[in-house]
């Protein structure tokens, strides 16, 4: 079974393709005699233009992103939050090794 994003992906493979073949017959063997070279401006203009606009917007996204996302924590403040976590870790294993030796003597104490 075919997933949704090979389904997007096949289609937008096949307008590429097709795309790409239609202007390549379009510049070369429209105006005739491919070394003419009599190309309409259009042909050109179109496919520059899609492209510089494509390539605004990418810088568009990109600066929008970057202006809304917010700025990621200090160094300092991460590596404090790091070495206080070991600290609770180390004082919650020394809890609980206190605890495991105080079991036994508890136990020894009900026995008798």
């Amino acid at each position: 079974m075919v997933s949704k994003d090979q389904t997007i992906g096949g289609i937008i493979f096949t307008v590429c393709v097709i795309i790409g073949v239609l202007y390549t017959v379009g510049l070369f063997y429209i105006g005739g005699n491919p070394l003419d070279w009599t190309i309409p401006f259009s042909l050109i203009a179109i496919p520059v233009f899609l492209a510089f606009v494509a390539i605004m917007a990418i810088g568009a996204w990109i600066g929008w992103t970057m202006a809304t996302t917010p700025p990621p924590k200090p160094i300092e403040e991460i590596t404090s939050e790091i070495e206080e976590k070991k600290e609770e870790e180390k004082v919650e294993e020394a809890v609980t090794e206190t605890e495991e030796e105080k079991k036994p003597e508890r136990k020894k104490k009900s026995e008798k």
